[in-house]
């Protein structure tokens, strides 16, 4: 079987996502060289950072991480271009278990009883053919040992883009937006919630909001990268 795909590699080489040049044996989805010169983010304590701060005197959460730095050009960009709009699934799988194992140096994320994912519309969903942040979502649980929960919070209306319109003008059109499907399950839980791309966080702070309708529920926010 390994010949089989020694040989498939051989005629049909994979290439890195971030330098379109082929891939080693042992490469998978980004090359080594790319890899190192990704743009990281320091989180500290993961308590007191450049994400956390974004929520500082709008929602309470307990820690928070991105994993990287996203730019408008970048590695960063085509990774996450690849993911949410070419059905390129692997990159969350490929980012979610390097996360993970980044988180797991760590004993900050062990007191976690979910992740959940933001939603998207279902209408969106099928017509993308999935959720860009499942297998993302999947593999920190795997790694990190946590359940991952689908469609416990529910977006109800699929919105314009966002892009050109400031934090306030954001939030007026996500606060509505979601709902929690049941707001007992989660009592006395710590969740993560999981994102891919944090811009003004209009949309964590209002998926917050919804899930903070649960009595003593605690939650944490990751995300695959931020902007800077």
């Amino acid at each position: 079987m390994k010949i089989v795909q020694h040989l498939f590699n051989l005629f049909y080489p994979s290439t890195c996502i971030c330098c379109e040049q082929n891939l080693l044996d042992q490469e998978n989805i980004v090359c080594i060289e790319c890899r190192a010169d990704l743009p990281f983010v320091e989180n500290g304590d993961f308590i007191t950072n450049q994400l956390t701060l974004t929520f500082e005197g709008r929602v309470l959460i307990e820690k928070g991480a991105s994993f990287l730095y996203y730019h408008p050009s970048g590695k960063v960009k085509k990774l996450i271009h690849e993911l949410k709009y070419k059905n390129n699934q692997e990159v969350g799988g490929f980012l979610g278990r390097w996360f993970g194992e980044r988180l797991l140096q760590s004993s900050t994320f062990k007191d976690l009883d979910y992740i959940i994912p933001v939603p998207l519309h279902i209408k969106k969903q099928q017509k993308r053919g999935y959720n860009q942040l499942t297998k993302f979502g999947k593999s920190l649980s795997s790694v990190l040992h946590i359940k991952y929960l689908e469609n416990v919070l529910i977006r109800n209306s699929t919105t314009k883009t966002q892009t050109f319109k400031n934090r306030v003008e954001r939030f007026k059109n996500l606060m509505t937006n979601f709902s929690i499907t049941d707001t007992t399950f989660l009592k006395n839980k710590h969740v993560l919630l999981i994102d891919d791309v944090v811009t003004t966080g209009a949309t964590l702070e209002a998926c917050c909001r919804e899930l903070l309708k649960t009595k003593n529920i605690k939650i944490s926010i990751a995300t695959i990268a931020l902007t800077e």
